[in-house]
């Protein structure tokens, strides 16, 4: 596929507000896991990944309509790494119209519906949402899509991408179409997820969440942490052709579809994500520097994504997971990887796998558990969802 030019890219995590802030943590393997304290669910043991000052960030009046947490930190994401400079720029060669908005997310707003749930008021039988929390765009899936569009101002194509834990790494692969088929010259790319009580006790129904800080790939790995983020990137047309400094080289999608939550014992979805994403980039396996691992550290999933790794790739490749930074941020993890990978690309540190020790006997050579610094071409996500829907991404360095 042609490469697309990266213009801008950020992230904010519960490692703080920004790129720099997440290389400061990565380079310090500093974690921001903390015990749980979130909004009243403390009576839940587990550990999680917050974004400090979203209860103090309310959204700019012109902006109320919106007023959600989700949006809260699409928000505040929004304004870190000259992120809305960069969207004047594409807007001023290509014109609003033409730059599409594709956000992804899993939960969306559902925090604020449960809290109009809780809050109902009127007679039975005419219960109605508080006037605060009438607002119906916030309670569907496309209240990200939306908020970002009225936010920015843009006019393009607005797609929302709800696939759990993939979605906001194919939001890449939905953009590169739109740009490929003339329906937009440019486009606005992200995730935002934020913490719920749908979440947190929807994945401890699973008995997913683990009682300590996760530890992927590690052998006594018990489970996830969840957390919360909110990123972009500006993807534009490579007009630059191979002069573009950051670039989305390749995507690659598949759905195994082989259960309803675990992925297929084979990996061959995930097998089929990577290799897709190898192709349409056009380079060999042996040349990518850095894979971001999705790496949940739950049981079932961590040696099926290694085994597929094992197969594919060299002894030498550095792959590492680092949801023992920020937590498990569901449909917001494929931008908050990507970032991570686009940092390995531009400042030459490779992250491990943070709190691992002892590495389960499944892992291949390539699931590194400490961070490495070199200069590298290459740097690939994976992000795999629920019902085997998996997205891997391709970027390069000019």
């Amino acid at each position: 596929m042609p490469a697309l030019a990266i213009r801008a890219y950020t992230a904010t995590t519960a490692l703080g507000r920004g790129r720099d802030a997440q290389a400061d943590a990565l380079n310090d393997r500093r974690s921001g896991l903390r015990r749980n304290d979130f909004g009243g669910d403390e009576r839940l043991d587990c550990w999680i990944g917050r974004v400090d000052g979203l209860e103090q960030s309310p959204l700019p009046a012109a902006l109320a309509g919106w007023e959600c947490r989700n949006n809260r930190l699409a928000w505040l994401a929004l304004q870190q790494d000259g992120l809305m400079a960069a969207i004047d720029a594409v807007v001023a060669r290509h014109g609003a119209g033409r730059v599409a908005v594709v956000m992804g997310t899993s939960t969306s707003s559902i925090g604020a519906t449960e809290e109009a749930y809780t809050r109902l008021s009127g007679e039975s039988g005419e219960r109605r949402f508080p006037p605060d929390l009438d607002r119906p765009i916030i309670h569907t899936p496309h209240s990200l899509g939306d908020f970002v569009r009225q936010a920015t101002g843009l006019g393009g194509p607005c797609a929302t991408v709800a696939t759990a834990c993939s979605s906001s790494a194919k939001v890449f692969a939905q953009a590169a179409r739109l740009i490929q088929s003339g329906l937009a010259d440019a486009a606005v790319v992200g995730g935002v997820d934020t913490l719920c009580g749908s979440v947190l006790f929807g994945f401890n129904a699973l008995q997913l969440v683990s009682t300590e800080p996760c530890r992927p790939f590690d052998a006594a790995r018990s489970g996830l942490s969840l957390g919360e983020a909110g990123g972009f990137a500006v993807l534009e047309r490579n007009d630059d052709g191979d002069r573009a400094p950051l670039q989305l080289r390749g995507y690659g999608e598949s759905s195994d579809a082989h259960h309803m939550s675990a992925p297929h014992p084979q990996g061959l979805g995930a097998k089929l994500a990577m290799a897709d994403a190898l192709a349409r980039s056009g380079i060999d396996a042996d040349e990518v520097g850095y894979l971001n691992l999705h790496g949940t550290a739950t049981p079932a999933n961590d040696p099926i994504e290694a085994r597929a790794v094992a197969e594919m790739f060299p002894d030498a490749l550095h792959a590492g997971s680092t949801k023992g930074w920020t937590g498990h941020t569901l449909g917001a993890a494929g931008i908050v990887e990507s970032v991570i990978a686009l940092l390995a690309l531009e400042r030459g540190l490779l992250p491990g796998t943070l709190n691992s020790t002892s590495r389960d006997p499944a892992c291949g050579a390539q699931i590194r558990f400490d961070n490495a610094r070199r200069d590298i071409r290459y740097a690939m996500n994976n992000s795999f969802g629920f019902g085997g829907n998996n997205a891997s991404l391709v970027f390069g360095r000019a």
